[in-house]
């Protein structure tokens, strides 16, 4: 599949999470699995996403059900159905779908919409990231001091930056830092499985944005068991400067 298709099949994917999460009643949202962390809601989106990727010739990877095998599939798609469960249930309008191809050679394209607002955002390998349209730039800063950073959660240790955010969903942290809304984000608190991070990497990547793993691990990977600390920001420099708390 080219990257062309695989961005109409994430589209397809996306949709069908929105319906089937719009579905769900405002106090529904809110009911949860026998699996902890899990909502109900989680459950409905993986179904309604898995129906459409399963269809296509890609071995699938998603945080609710695990890998879905094809094989002789040369594509893998890693998918986060609801990345910010706990916003999505509680009505707080910050919430994405995360879907990322892999091939051989790497994360082949992206694809993450927020889907309280529907602000799209896709990266293709090669080609640049955008966000309904608009290609995407990763922001100048150095300094730390001058800098605006999204946190996974609150460090032990504070810098000086400017100002942090704590959005509680990674992938639209990671396409902020992309557009360069926000400087850096670091994964302070607790690691990142490839769903929660893949989307938001390969646009991080494709804006000229510096994304590192804290322990020098490789980021790019399919495996569900694997959990990384991501480094990003617009420039080297200010992702030197956050290394000491990830």
């Amino acid at each position: 599949m080219t990257p062309d298709d695989l961005i109409e099949l994430f589209d397809e994917a996306a949709a069908a999470v929105r319906a089937a999460v719009g579905a769900i009643g405002p106090a529904a949202r809110r009911g949860r699995t026998g699996r902890p962390g899990q909502y109900a809601l989680d459950v409905a989106a993986d179904e309604a996403v898995c129906a459409v990727l399963t269809g296509a010739p890609v071995t699938v990877v998603s945080e609710e059900s695990g890998v879905h095998e094809r094989p002789g599939a040369a594509v893998t798609v890693v998918v986060d159905p609801v990345d910010g469960s706990t916003n999505c249930a509680r009505g707080i309008a910050y919430w994405a779908t995360s879907l990322a191809a892999l091939d051989a050679d790497g994360v082949l394209c992206a694809l993450v919409v927020n889907q309280a607002t529907g602000a799209r955002t896709t990266a293709v390998r090669g080609a640049g990231a955008f966000r309904d349209g608009v290609r995407l730039r990763a922001a100048p800063t150095t300094r730390i001091e001058e800098a605006v950073v999204g946190l996974g959660a609150l460090p032990d240790r504070r810098l000086p930056w400017k100002q942090y955010r704590a959005f509680a969903c990674a992938a639209l942290s990671l396409v902020e830092v992309a557009a360069g809304g926000l400087d850096a984000h670091v994964d302070t608190g607790h690691a990142l499985a490839p769903w929660d991070y893949l989307g938001g990497y390969l646009a991080c990547v494709e804006a000229g944005a510096v994304v590192r793993e804290a322990a020098g691990r490789p980021l790019v990977t399919a495996d569900p068991a694997a959990r990384r600390r991501l480094v990003a920001a617009g420039t080297g420099a200010l992702a030197d400067a956050l290394a000491v708390i990830a």
